[in-house]
């Protein structure tokens, strides 16, 4: 026996059956990564709903637990305390893009503030509301009935067929020959003078 090998401390047995292996050994860390980086991987994808940030996340929580080697064997399996991990870190990240959304949000208003429509600008929005009021009055009542359902209450062709009781078809007609009066009606009638 060389007196070199007995002032050495023993190495610790790999990971692969137990997982319960301390931070600071490289051999067991790649172990540890082998046998428990698939569900950290699956979480952090589930709580950050991006590949790359998953990728990103899980290599920080091996990187943090290599680090600060503040794994208890006696409080748990390693698995448990790397996917605690994952949640906790996750949950940080979240906070911290939302924080800065939000941040981003606040100077946006402060250096582009909304645009105060000038008097003009309110006359002629008027003026276009007053001459689509109009053509709608002067279409057909089921087309204008049609029309409205869609752009004014937002319902599809389908929805609007089953509140009037009317075949697809026929709904679509009349919404077709009401934007093709609208259109006319539009484009003949005298913008501002």
């Amino acid at each position: 026996m060389n007196p070199s090998d007995a002032e050495a401390p023993p190495r610790r047995p790999p990971l692969r059956g137990s997982l319960s292996g301390a931070p600071g050994e490289a051999g067991d860390l790649g172990a540890l990564y082998d046998s428990c980086s698939g569900p950290v991987y699956r979480l952090a994808l589930r709580l950050c709903r991006s590949s790359q940030e998953a990728e990103d996340l899980t290599h920080d929580v091996f990187l943090r637990y290599w680090q600060q080697g503040r794994y208890d064997p006696a409080r748990g399996p390693v698995l448990a305390y790397l996917l605690l991990l994952t949640r906790s870190m996750a949950i940080n990240r979240l906070n911290q893009r939302a924080n800065r959304w939000q941040l981003v949000q606040r100077w946006s208003e402060h250096l582009f503030p909304a645009a105060v429509p000038t008097p003009h600008d309110r006359a002629e929005s008027e003026d276009l509301a007053d001459r689509v009021r109009g053509a709608l009055a002067a279409i057909p009542a089921n087309q204008r009935q049609v029309l409205e359902m869609a752009y004014y209450e937002g319902l599809s062709q389908s929805a609007i067929g089953a509140l009037l009781e009317l075949p697809l078809g026929t709904v679509k007609t009349r919404a077709r020959q009401g934007l093709i009066r609208l259109r006319a009606l539009l484009h003949d009638s005298p913008a501002q003078p």
